[in-house]
């Protein structure tokens, strides 16, 4: 696929990496001349710095054989003008990053299709969504659900109280005849792999499950998890993320919420009707101890400074808080944060890049995420008749190494995947996949 990607950041830097593993041939067009040198630096991507909004400059990046064209600047005014001159210039699709929630609504949508703009996606929205996601299942450190619940990709890190440590999957399975869930990845030391029925769980391993719903219960008992309640949620941080995660909250939460900014903080004293805001800084350790931190059941750190929420969210946790979020954008940090104790990491870079990448597959990819911490992406994939995997039992698949199929859903009914079962067309399939396997597992349901 021949696709464009028009950014001014790490955003568009971050997707064109993700989509180059897929064998896209991808254009970057960005204004900075420094970040263009270092993706040329590390990647193969052709680049050509310019201004997207420039008819020339599309010109020059080929916009006429486009398939995909991505605008992800932080100004959607850019984003939603390059889109409609893409499309009007040959671009087969377009998308384009917005912050305005009018945007979503479906009739506002419709009316962009006309204008040009084919998709829409949200970033802070993204993220205020993963974090409410995390809120309801507190014991998962990343939660992605599937139909609408039928699936889920839970993440757990194992400590001490981890029922299954030192056991073999095989052990496992033998032990506990019926189970509802079926682990799918362990990121351990740094390295990421598939486990096989000889595969042992240690202290510290990361280990990602693919469950029913009558399965949570004791993939948590296994794993040494307890849900918490959460009816006291403190929130870092007054911009975007902050704002929309408040307000999906704040009718059955009590919150409370820390903005520096004292122009801000008024705004959002006026659109938020059952929020306690606070003029703050979220380092000040003072300030949160008197609001009431060590009271709080949640802290989620949104502000713009990845350090900052870091640090807040690990001394919540110090202080008792049962659930910490941070929002962490330098993808350096993630895997550290998770190291020093902070219960989950939300990334609007790889939330986005993840939300586009299913533009870009030839199968139908309902649903898509991209994972934080590990080189692996997990997607539920539809079934179509012709499709090669149509009526083969697993067992039977020529299935990519570096991929693993956890589970499958078939109407209203979910099933956990094992090697005996057999994949029937409208089925819709959930599998974790390393990068170099993604595009062998697309032609498997094209």
């Amino acid at each position: 696929m021949n696709i464009i990607i028009a950014g001014d950041g790490e955003v568009g830097f971050h997707l064109a990496k993700i989509l180059s593993n897929a064998n896209h041939n991808i254009t970057v067009v960005d204004p900075h001349a420094e970040l263009l040198k270092l993706i040329s630096v590390h990647t193969d991507i052709r680049t050509l710095e310019g201004n997207s909004t420039s008819i020339s400059v599309l010109e020059k990046a080929n916009v006429k054989r486009t398939d995909l064209l991505i605008s992800v600047l932080h100004d959607e005014k850019t984003n939603l003008f390059t889109c409609i001159l893409g499309k009007k210039a040959g671009a087969k699709r377009t998308i384009a990053r917005v912050d305005n929630l009018e945007f979503l609504e479906t009739h506002n949508r419709e009316m962009l299709k006309t204008l040009g703009i084919d998709e829409v996606v949200c970033p802070e929205l993204l993220a205020a969504e993963e974090i409410l996601s995390l809120l309801r299942q507190t014991a998962a450190t990343e939660m992605v659900d599937f139909s609408e619940g039928k699936l889920s990709l839970m993440l757990l890190k194992l400590d001490e109280n981890a029922k299954v440590l030192n056991m073999t999957l095989d052990q496992i399975a033998s032990e506990y005849k019926k189970l509802n869930f079926r682990a799918v990845a362990i990121h351990r030391n740094g390295q990421t792999m598939i486990p096989r029925g000889s595969d042992r769980f240690l202290i510290n391993d990361m280990a990602y499950t693919i469950t029913k719903p009558d399965g949570i219960d004791m993939l948590l008992e296994l794993g040494g998890k307890k849900s918490v309640i959460i009816n006291r949620v403190m929130i870092g941080g007054g911009g975007r993320i902050g704002m929309k995660t408040a307000r999906k909250l704040e009718n059955s939460k009590t919150v409370s919420l820390i903005e520096l900014d004292e122009t801000l903080c008024y705004q959002l004293s006026q659109q938020l009707k059952n929020t306690t805001v606070i003029h703050g800084d979220i380092r000040d350790i003072e300030l949160l101890n008197r609001e009431g931190l060590k009271k709080t059941d949640a802290f989620i750190a949104v502000t713009d400074n990845s350090e900052a929420n870091m640090i807040t969210a690990m001394y919540a946790k110090q202080a008792g808080v049962k659930k910490a979020i941070a929002l962490v954008e330098n993808l350096d940090y993630i895997q550290i944060s998770k190291n020093i104790g902070i219960d989950a990491v939300v990334n609007k870079k790889m939330l986005t890049a993840g939300y586009i990448a299913r533009f870009t597959m030839q199968a139908e990819v309902t649903s898509i995420k991209l994972l934080s911490g590990i080189e692996a992406e997990v997607m539920e994939i539809a079934v179509h008749p012709g499709s090669p995997v149509v009526n083969k039992t697993i067992n039977r698949l020529s299935f990519p190494e570096g991929a693993v199929i956890g589970g499958i859903i078939r109407g209203n009914e979910s099933y956990i995947a094992v090697g005996d079962f057999k994949i029937l067309e409208n089925d819709k399939v959930v599998i974790l996949a390393m990068p170099k396997s993604v595009s062998r597992v697309e032609k498997l349901f094209e």
